[in-house]
């Protein structure tokens, strides 16, 4: 089998996950290759080399992003610089288009083949983006079915692989198991807070979360809440329990979200990969958004679509209440919290509504994946054969 180096760039924990699993086809079809770049402890323990953490460019919106500008740009550069001093045979950004996007482009115009694993959202918003995909890749990876269709209208060659979490995520969940396994009451309402991974998310949701869980509290005294948390997490959100008097009444967990959506009745997700899991547990949920004014102002004007979250979008209607920028009160939270205790026809309409989504999205997406690199390769081989045998006398 061909042995090939691979340069990989994740940027938060959602990537880390994609990657890894992409790494799982790869390593079977290119026995012995190399992967390194960007990446976190998902994609190290499959033996990939971390140059830098992805932690380093899980920053949201464009305020944030500016203030640490200048750090991201130099470990932009510094990671080409490193990469083409043994030159990769293949580049794959996974998601965080703002930074993969200009380095793939970099990467191609040195002759390396180039590749984005998660299309950018053009069909939600920045639809010029197309125009710098089509610049700077090779080939896009996607986990939507609509995609590839999209991107073939602007010349873009794309594949569907299906959306890895539906694989990872069983049809089928035991909420009473997944409550016993974090040590949880078997039969109390229980809401699940996911108010983000990225460090950033986490300041600025948290405490909205917990003030909502408060109010819902005040209504429903006999609910109780679990929120998982990335380690980093750990210590602001400690703080925001005891400054809320939540303690007692909300559990913090340290990563383990996929138990603690199996095991919920109810999800308060920030929007995000997160509100697509809590779909593929079939799970009624409220998505929350809130930024900085200036991000929201640019993002907002950026939108092409009346929705925001995955499930929503997916099922191109309101199926789940989205609660954004102003609207993302505590009081609106809870509000819609509640209400998903009260409409059990609800819940058994969107509870079939989830499964036909988790069967769109299931796929063997390391196989898939492998195979379209595989192509890829094979086909860039045979182009460069048919030019050097165009250039013999």
């Amino acid at each position: 089998m061909e042995r090939l180096n691979f340069a990989m760039v994740a940027g938060e924990v959602s990537g880390d996950l994609l990657a890894s699993l992409m790494m799982r086809g790869l390593q079977e079809r290119f026995a012995h290759s190399s992967f390194e770049g960007i990446g976190g402890p998902q994609m190290e323990a499959l033996g990939f080399q971390s140059k830098w953490s992805y932690k380093k460019l899980a920053v949201r919106g464009y305020f944030e992003v500016l203030k640490h500008y200048k750090e991201i740009v130099g470990i932009r550069d510094q990671l080409f610089n490193g990469s083409m001093r043994h030159a990769p045979d293949v580049f794959i950004g996974i998601d965080a288009p703002d930074f993969n996007l200009d380095l793939a482009r970099r990467f191609k115009l040195k002759g390396v083949l180039s590749v984005q694993f998660v299309c950018p959202s053009i069909w939600a918003w920045r639809a010029k983006r197309v125009h710098s995909i089509a610049q700077s890749v090779d080939h896009v990876l996607c986990l939507f079915p609509f995609e590839p269709k999209l991107l073939a209208q602007q010349g873009i060659e794309a594949t569907f692989v299906g959306h890895p979490l539906a694989q990872v995520i069983a049809e089928e969940v035991d909420p009473l198991q997944a409550r016993k396994s974090l040590g949880l009451a078997a039969h109390v309402p229980l809401v699940a807070l996911l108010p983000g991974s990225r460090q950033s998310e986490i300041e600025h949701m948290t405490r909205r979360f917990l003030l909502a869980a408060q109010e819902i509290h005040k209504v429903k005294p006999e609910v109780r809440f679990v929120l998982p948390t990335p380690a980093s997490g750990v210590p602001f959100i400690q703080g925001v329990l005891r400054e809320t008097q939540m303690s007692a009444l909300c559990t913090l967990l340290v990563g383990r979200s996929h138990a603690c959506l199996a095991a919920c009745d109810v999800a308060m997700v920030a929007s995000g990969t997160a509100t697509l899991e809590a779909a593929l547990f079939k799970k009624p949920m409220v998505i929350a958004y809130h930024m900085n004014a200036f991000s929201w102002q640019i993002i907002k004007r950026q939108r092409l679509q009346p929705w925001v979250g995955l499930p929503n979008i997916l099922c191109e209607e309101f199926v789940v209440p989205e609660l954004l920028q102003s609207e993302c009160t505590p009081k609106n939270l809870a509000h819609e919290t509640l209400k998903w205790f009260n409409q059990a026809s609800r819940v058994a309409q969107l509870v079939e509504r989830f499964k036909a989504l988790h069967q769109s999205l299931k796929k063997d997406t390391p196989t898939l994946c492998a195979d379209a690199i595989h192509s890829l390769l094979t086909r860039s081989k045979r182009a460069v054969h048919k030019d050097s045998a165009s250039e013999l006398p």
